[in-house]
């Protein structure tokens, strides 16, 4: 995704002014398709409105100019749609359909809307029509690879349009005419060749030049091979070149017979490095993918990438660091070429060489985040200068750049099956990368996908302990976004993997995360019941701090089914637990807890007195805002017992306390914010007056 123009077959453009200057050609297929936006739909002729966008189609061959052409019609008419321009690809370089799901988050990462990790199709699709529903925006789908997928992301409203780039008609799409491409014009293909050639080159020889045009069939990714290969050989002819595909014959597609005789003319390190850019993931490739293909160094692997972008291999991509695509019409004669010249063996020790340094610099990415430690600035200097990043934001820009060329990675390696190792060292330095530049929350759809790869590979090679992990990662996932019965089965399962590896760790953790499922699902007598089993397993291993807690969770299931005396039994253990292990802060909120129990039961007294030993633990604590919200429930429970002037002073002090220190929007959500707890003293109503104990 992206806000820059890219034309699929040839060189990106480095902006707009670029863009305008290097389009050649195509002015019939644009004047029809503009026309075709004004032009009235079935709908509209039959006195009905129009439910859903216009959709334009522009078809072709990979290499003839189609995603181009698509740039330039968005660039003049984007000027009508108010709500921006939308870009998505919904096919990887190697023809693979995206997923549907993938398409849209990204269309609603564009939108700053977030996707919601581990949603079905259907309701990321739903969102994004909501989202462009009362919007004038234009959508840019590229490389459709059928019908299914535009349609699952029109949008409903017909303010919108959609421009959909495919290789055929988008059959079961209603009142779309296809724009069907071929080569360009003789004068604009001759352009194209004297932009690489130079005009001295074409005017000598005029004749030449247009019989070269009609070797290429005037197709503009064999145009740019053929006045790259020119470029590079400033005494050669371009007589020359038409003769040389001439005596080819009619072998393959002018695009193939250009690529074979470029490739024919590269020295014998060039040409294998080129063949194995076929293994980089996602076609993006960056001077470590390349060295690391080749086993050559970065600065060499940097000066060939450079060299295929002269001959029109490979094209440059807008980003911070030095980052290249292959296009996408070459990426299957660099396959067929690797399958026919190189031997498997070679290939798969290529695809290890690669992965292992993906490893090493995603582990680099994640340490140096943690230069305030010792012993990762130690790791860190023993790391190779090559992979070794100068600032934390520097690995972050590199991280963001390669996020798509990252997750192929992973994908790739688990679905190459020999390589599982190294799959699950890059799949782990990954989480642990974007966790620590993006956080959990920003980086959750993309790990809910990794962890889904992890899981498979831990099921592959039976490994229960990874399996738990995998499957306690995905349960939190969907417990967040409200799954709470899928997390439930995912928790149960991850139970089961925990005791077949025998680790108190994983099953101690399933048990807990069972019962915090239960809870949210109302059944707080499962709840109580799994959080103490879980404590059991906790008291066994001595974990003063874990079992602390679950008392802690133990008292929240009894108090939300108004079982108060048994509440406040678990929250006194609780305290006790938190004050032998010194910690002041969870001391303070344990007693806050404990305080609304009291309230809860019937206790104002009690409540006030606990609640003033707990805004003074807080203050120890230096918790600003839960001594805030300590001070509101102080307010609450004096007005209760006919006190509103001590009620309006500690409302002022809790007033103060929050004024100078705002809430932080990324900080967890948790009961030391007032709002946090009024809500959650909403949610568990006095059910009785019992003041059992």
């Amino acid at each position: 995704m992206t806000d820059q123009a890219v034309d699929t077959d040839g060189v990106r453009p480095a902006g707009r002014a670029a863009e305008e200057s290097r389009f050649l050609g195509r002015t019939r297929e644009l004047k029809e398709l503009r026309a075709d936006i004004e032009r009235a739909g079935l709908d509209t002729l039959s006195g009905r409105k129009a439910p859903r966008a216009r959709v334009l189609l522009i078809a072709g061959r990979p290499g003839s100019g189609r995603t181009a052409l698509a740039e330039e019609l968005v660039r003049q008419v984007a000027d009508r749609y108010g709500d921006g321009v939308l870009r998505t690809r919904l096919s990887g370089h190697d023809g693979t359909p995206v997923p549907v799901a993938r398409a849209a988050r990204e269309l609603l990462a564009a939108l700053d809307l977030p996707a919601p990790a581990g949603a079905y199709e259907d309701d990321l699709a739903g969102e994004l029509r909501t989202a462009l529903a009362d919007r004038r925006a234009l959508v840019l789908l590229d490389d459709a690879a059928d019908a299914a997928q535009v349609d699952a992301l029109l949008p409903d409203t017909p303010e919108c349009l959609v421009v959909a780039v495919s290789g055929g008609p988008l059959t079961g799409i209603s009142d779309v005419r296809p724009c069907t491409l071929g080569g360009l014009d003789t004068k604009s293909a001759v352009e194209l060749l004297s932009r690489y050639t130079g005009s001295v080159r074409i005017t000598v020889d005029p004749r030449a030049a247009e019989s070269l045009v009609e070797e290429c069939q005037a197709q503009p990714a064999a145009l740019r091979l053929a006045g790259g290969w020119l470029a590079t050989r400033p005494q050669a002819a371009v007589a020359d070149l038409a003769k040389q595909l001439h005596t080819e014959g009619d072998e393959g597609t002018p695009l193939s017979r250009v690529f074979r005789l470029v490739h024919a003319s590269l020295p014998a390190a060039s040409a294998r490095m080129l063949r194995l850019l076929a293994l980089a993931p996602a076609g993006q490739v960056d001077p470590h993918t390349a060295s690391a293909l080749a086993g050559c160094s970065v600065s060499d692997a940097r000066s060939a990438l450079d060299g295929f972008v002269t001959l029109g291999l490979l094209r440059p991509v807008t980003s911070p660091l030095p980052q290249y695509e292959v296009p996408g019409c070459l990426y299957p004669l660099l396959k067929r070429l690797t399958e026919t010249l190189d031997r498997p063996g070679e290939l798969q020790l290529a695809r290890a060489r690669m992965l292992e340094r993906t490893v090493r610099l995603l582990q680099s990415c994640r340490t140096i985040t943690e230069t305030d430690d010792a012993e990762a600035r130690e790791k860190l200097q023993a790391m190779p200068p090559s992979v070794r990043f100068p600032t934390p934001r520097a690995a972050e820009e590199w991280l963001r750049a390669r996020r798509p060329a990252l997750l192929a990675a992973a994908r790739l390696a688990v679905a190459d099956g020999e390589l599982d190792t190294l799959a699950r060292r890059l799949m782990s330095q990954l989480v642990r990368a974007m966790v620590a530049h993006f956080g959990t929350r920003a980086a959750a759809f993309d790990l809910y996908g990794v962890h889904r790869l992890v899981l498979d590979v831990a099921e592959r090679q039976k490994l229960p302990r990874e399996q738990a992990a995998a499957l306690l990662n995905l349960g939190d996932l969907d417990a967040r976004t409200g799954r709470t019965r899928k997390a439930l089965a995912r928790y149960r399962a991850a139970l089961d993997a925990g005791r077949e590896a025998n680790d108190p760790y994983a099953t101690g953790r399933a048990m807990e995360s069972v019962g915090g499922a239960h809870l949210e699902l109302g059944d707080y007598d499962r709840a109580a019941d799994w959080f103490g089993r879980a404590l059991a397993e906790r008291l066994a291993r001595a974990d003063q701090e874990g079992a602390a807690r679950l008392y802690g969770r133990i008292a929240v299931a009894h108090t939300y089914a108004g079982r108060y005396g048994e509440a406040l039994r678990a929250w006194r253990a609780a305290i006790a637990g938190h004050r032998r292990s010194g910690d002041v802060a969870a001391h303070a909120r344990a007693l806050s807890e404990a305080a609304r129990v009291q309230e809860y039961a019937g206790r104002p007294e009690e409540s006030l007195l606990t609640c003033h030993e707990a805004v003074e633990l807080a203050r120890r604590a230096e918790d600003v805002r839960l001594q805030a919200a300590l001070q509101l429930r102080l307010a609450d429970t004096l007005e209760r017992l006919g006190d509103p002037a001590s009620a309006q002073l500690h409302r002022g002090a809790a007033e103060r306390l929050l004024a100078e220190e705002p809430r932080d929007p990324e900080a967890p959500e948790g009961p030391e914010s007032a709002d946090d707890l009024k809500q959650l003293g909403d949610a568990c109503e006095i059910r009785s007056a019992s003041t059992e104990d």
